[in-house]
């Protein structure tokens, strides 16, 4: 692979989720660190899952040392822990001299997710910083989290510098501005670092489909916007070429072959490399190793090839909606990694309800959403919306300013409008959205596509920090139910984990169910998406990879005796008429 004959000092994997970002940059490391380079690993993806590819701990305060890799080391970047460590820096100094009802108050106002960004923020930059003065390692390279997550950790330094020399009043969500302040050159330095192109690389990484090339022609722009030009794009997971009786093989060809066709224009003079479909799940530094050789890992001539087989029949989408639809109204949130297909699964779920009779309402929390791609907007009786987290926001300013602005001073409306610049602002207007599409489904079905993992999660604990709130002030004698009820109540909400038939989207979708469970959160069913296993392929490549899925379809059919295999179609599952084929396939 060509990026790794002359890589720059910083590389950063980025793109839709699901398209192998954790695979190539682990792959990467490891090649340039064959090579004789020192190269750290670094991840910021809230559901980070590096320790799972090569098979052990990684630490999350100092760089770890990978076993079999001299000269590499990984590190990951906890959002959870640098919110911690960055919460006790502010409250630490006044614990034991203002009063423990103040202290329990900042804790409160440092214990959402702008919390938790910024302080990822800080260790992001910190590492750079650090990195660059240093000059411990030839070469940083960071696996990053869904292409959302990512824009969002990469325009903080400019949204955050806007605030600081826009505010006077000498505070913000985060606390007193002099925490802030005193990063500021930190972060201007990020930004310029990132921007350079004798330092820094930003790969693009994709699948040969259609709605993956499109996040990277958007990703790609944004980062343009940002003054971060130095890109190339890498096409992973590309069936190789040849002719096959199996016609999956030849659907899966011919719909790759289309995608690349028309592949879009901001991304189609980016420097470009293919790399090809492996028939095993990355998992382990032998199989990094061979992920970027001239040649894929020849199954046809492999001795323990597993032979074609018939396709076990298992329990269809069209079941799970036979449940929901018992109820007659109500929640139901399609959750999972990003790229596992949560936007296929909740349209195929909304469509279907909705040619049975029912009201429906499918919306998406999901800021790189695409569901105009997936359904038509006019289907009887289906509403199609999104909860943009800027319109939201401005919303949201717009609310506040006429509701309390017209009773106030013009120095109290600048306050007013320069605390609403607080980028803190998004998430309290995404959570009010939020909270009437849950009042919604008290009377109809509301089928939400959410975000990627991380993003959810800090949705659902903003959900649940209103729910604390809201108990600890009400009146014992009044019946209050709040947004969190309605979630933990799986009358009224149904939470359907989605995931692809292996090890780490099966491993992460497991972590997501014991973080549901945590919050009292119970979920209702798990999805098996895209599996060759269930479409029965006889190419040895596509035989191999079905083979290697049955062990991970096995362990959440154990788990979980509410759940759906989905078979890899041949045809793409766009528009209302294959979505109905979805459900029943």
């Amino acid at each position: 692979m060509h990026l790794i004959d002359h890589p720059t000092r910083l590389l950063l994997f980025t793109g839709k989720g699901g398209v192998g970002k954790t695979s190539l940059a682990c792959a990467t490391a490891v090649a340039l660190a064959d090579r004789g380079q020192r190269v750290l690993l670094v991840s910021t993806d809230p559901a980070s899952n590096l320790g799972q590819v090569f098979g052990f701990t990684i630490g999350e305060s100092e760089p770890t040392p990978v076993p079999g890799v001299p000269r590499l080391s990984a590190l990951n970047i906890n959002p959870e822990a640098a919110a911690r460590a960055y919460r006790d820096r502010l409250v630490g100094p006044v614990r034991g001299v203002l009063p423990a009802e103040t202290i329990k108050a900042m804790e409160e106002q440092l214990s959402g997710a702008c919390t938790t960004e910024i302080a990822a923020f800080d260790e992001f930059t910190g590492l750079l910083e650090r990195t660059l003065t240093e000059q411990a390692f030839d070469h940083v390279i960071f696996d990053t989290a869904p292409t959302g997550h990512t824009l969002r950790l990469l325009q903080l330094p400019t949204a955050w510098t806007n605030f600081l020399d826009s505010t006077t009043s000498g505070a913000s969500c985060l606390g007193p501005l002099s925490g802030l302040e005193k990063q500021r050159h930190q972060y201007a330095d990020a930004v310029a670092t990132l921007a350079d192109q004798a330092t820094t690389t930003v790969v693009l990484v994709a699948r040969p489909q259609a709605a993956a090339l499109e996040e990277a022609a958007r990703t790609s722009h944004e980062l343009r916007v940002l003054g971060i030009g130095n890109q190339r794009l890498i096409v992973n997971s590309v069936m190789p070429g040849g002719e096959s009786p199996d016609p999956v093989a030849r659907a899966v060809r011919e719909r790759e072959r289309k995608a690349m066709a028309n592949i879009p224009a901001a991304i189609a003079t980016l420097s470009r490399e293919i790399v090809p479909l492996q028939p095993c799940n990355l998992v382990g530094v032998s199989a990094l190793r061979a992920m970027l050789t001239e040649n894929p890992i020849d199954v046809v001539s492999t001795p323990a090839l597993p032979a074609a087989h018939p396709p076990r029949r298992r329990p269809s989408l069209g079941m799970l909606v036979d449940g929901i639809e018992k109820d007659g109204h109500g929640l139901v949130m399609v959750l999972g990694k990003g790229g596992v297909g949560k936007t296929t699964i909740a349209a195929a779920i909304a469509v279907e309800l909705a040619s049975r009779g029912h009201p429906v309402h499918l919306t998406t929390t999901d800021p790189a959403a695409h569901l105009s791609m997936t359904v038509e907007s006019n289907i009887p009786s289906l509403t199609v919306s999104r909860i943009d987290p800027h319109d939201e926001r401005e919303r949201y300013r717009q609310h506040v300013m006429e509701a309390q602005g017209g009773s106030l001073d013009d120095a109290g409306r600048a306050l007013l409008e320069e605390d609403l610049r607080s980028p803190c602002t998004e998430e309290i207007a995404v959570f009010q959205a939020f909270s009437r599409v849950i009042q919604e489904s008290r009377q109809s079905f509301v089928v939400v596509d959410t975000a990627p993992t991380g993003h959810t999660l800090l949705l659902i604990d903003a959900t649940g920090a209103y729910h604390r709130d809201v108990v600890r002030h009400m009146n014992p004698d009044l019946h209050v139910v709040t947004p969190m009820m309605r979630l933990q109540d799986p009358g009224q909400t149904k939470m359907v984990i989605v995931t692809l038939p292996e090890t780490t989207p099966v491993l992460e979708a497991e972590a997501l169910q014991a973080d549901l469970r945590r919050a009292g959160i119970e979920p209702w069913a798990w999805v098996v998406n895209a599996s060759l296993a269930a479409a029965g392929p006889t190419n040895p490549l596509l035989v191999a990879r079905a083979a290697a899925e049955e062990p991970h379809i096995d362990r959440v059919e154990s788990k979980n005796p509410r759940m759906a295999v989905i078979p890899w179609l041949t045809e793409e599952p766009i528009g209302s008429r294959r979505l109905l084929e979805l459900v029943h396939a």
